[in-house]
């Protein structure tokens, strides 16, 4: 409506218009699904606001702990982005505030090692997986009652707890000590504060290469593999179509397969 116009409205008149409008505006917000992005306004933009830890190696981690990020999530999206047309841009936060990130709109994405479920896949919008990988159940080197996961059950396990790895211990029936991620549950563990911890193998089997002796040790592995994707926002379809060419495409041009080998030293996106 014109200034003109709205200057030529009685007040009454002009307070149900404006009333009628802003019911019009919800409905159009409500014609997005779920806050779902777009190709088209990732490329007008010409970035795309990558959510991801900074501190999760061998995923996504600084080198030396304060050199460039890098690690094999960030590589993937960065390749990802590439394949867009856009650059991808990095926002570091602890895993537990990825979602709110995410949720609030202040990402687009998240890479960090996304476990796939059916909770996710009904509020957001997942890739295909780039990464698949068994989960380990860790115990520190002499202890004797944990050999498997049947034997958590009343132990006590550190677990971030919006992660798959908390619904597997829960599901045995272990009481769960919540932390940030991996490094703290190992330290835990290590000083001997809680009795085990389940994550990622590629993630224990890095940090066993690269941090030295902890004095923890891998029992069990999952019989299900974790299927790690990229998350974006519930209805972003037609974006996570383009970002699925882009995987495809990395996947046959041998790009996915040389991160893994750089990474764990086996192609890990099977």
């Amino acid at each position: 409506m014109s200034r003109l116009r709205r200057a030529l409205i009685v007040p009454v008149v002009l307070g149900s218009l404006l009333g009628l409008a802003a019911c019009s505006g919800q409905s159009d917000d409500a014609a997005t699904p779920a806050g779902g992005l777009t190709l088209e306004q990732i490329t007008e933009a010409g970035v795309l606001r990558v959510g991801t830890e900074g501190t999760y190696r061998p995923f996504s981690f600084h080198e030396d702990g304060s050199g460039d990020l890098t690690g094999y999530d960030v590589e993937v999206i960065t390749a990802v982005a590439e394949k867009l047309g856009v650059t991808a841009e990095f926002d570091e936060t602890q895993w537990d505030a990825l979602f709110a990130a995410l949720d609030a709109g202040r990402i687009d994405v998240i890479a960090n090692q996304v476990s796939i479920n059916d909770e996710r896949e009904a509020k957001y919008t997942l890739s295909t997986p780039y990464s698949v990988s068994p989960g380990v159940l860790v115990v520190a080197d002499g202890t004797d009652d944990i050999s498997g996961f049947d034997d958590i059950e009343g132990k006590t396990l550190a677990q971030s707890l919006t992660s798959n790895w908390y619904t597997l211990a829960e599901s045995y029936g272990a009481t769960v000590e919540g932390v940030e991620g991996w490094a703290q549950a190992a330290e835990l563990l290590s000083q001997g504060r809680v009795d085990a911890t389940i994550n990622d193998k590629l993630t224990v089997l890095d940090d066993q290469k690269n941090s030295g002796d902890r004095g923890l040790r891998i029992v069990a592995e999952s019989d299900e593999p974790s299927r790690s994707a990229l998350a974006f926002p519930g209805g972003s379809e037609e974006l996570v179509a383009a970002v699925d060419d882009a995987l495809a495409e990395l996947r046959a041009d041998g790009v996915l397969a040389e991160l893994g080998e750089k990474y764990f030293g086996e192609d890990v996106s099977e």
